[in-house]
């Protein structure tokens, strides 16, 4: 594993989202509603930094934090429903919605990657069917978790503007069902497209 040109990478990432997230912060919607979107990104971010040199993720990963990261910046910034290209595609296509927060759901399932990277270095499971079905059990239940957190911002705010857009429901009462689902979808194609690149880099890695 060539430690110094994988560094050279992490650290363009970082940069990367460090200048989305500075810009996101320059005059969004609303400063309370961008707090609430932004917060598990910057976590994250946070997170993978401190224990970077105690526990180094691959750079696919990684490249996957930094993804979602951006796109939470990008929805906090404008907010779910009114991210500017889904705008443009909703009136282009006569949708009946921003589907902003869609796309993101189902890009979330892109994190199954790092979950099955903690389940193979901090956990006996050996990969094959069982690593899988868990993996897909811990992103619905990240999924789940998510959509209680966002039930539970409208008993907090009382129903308030913030929440409205922090749930991006657009009317639809099935949006947190939809939002569960593509995130499940994304997990499925995810570790069906991603899982032998990601057994390749893991073998590098391990060198």
């Amino acid at each position: 594993m060539n430690t110094a040109k994988h560094l050279k990478i992490h650290l363009t990432l970082l940069f990367i989202v460090i200048g989305v997230f500075i810009w996101s912060i320059i005059k969004p919607v609303s400063y309370l509603d961008w707090l609430a979107e932004v917060s598990p990104g910057v976590i994250a971010i946070i997170t993978v930094t401190a224990i970077y040199n105690k526990f180094r993720f691959t750079t696919l990963s990684y490249f996957i934090i930094a993804l979602l990261s951006i796109l939470t910046f990008i929805g906090g910034h404008y907010t779910y429903s009114e991210v500017p290209l889904f705008n443009w595609l909703k009136e282009e296509f006569h949708l009946q919605r921003n589907h902003y927060d869609r796309f993101g759901h189902f890009l979330k399932g892109l994190m199954a990657i790092v979950v099955r990277e903690i389940l193979l270095h901090k956990t006996q499971l050996a990969k094959g069917a069982w690593l899988s079905g868990i993996t897909i059990s811990i992103m619905l239940a990240i999924a789940a978790l998510y959509e209680i957190i966002e039930w539970l911002s409208t008993k907090i705010s009382k129903g308030g503007h913030v929440s409205k857009d922090f749930l991006g429901m657009q009317g639809d009462k099935w949006d947190a069902q939809w939002d569960m689902f593509l995130a499940l979808i994304g997990t499925i194609l995810t570790l069906l497209l991603f899982t032998k690149l990601h057994d390749k880099l893991l073998k590098k890695q391990s060198r």
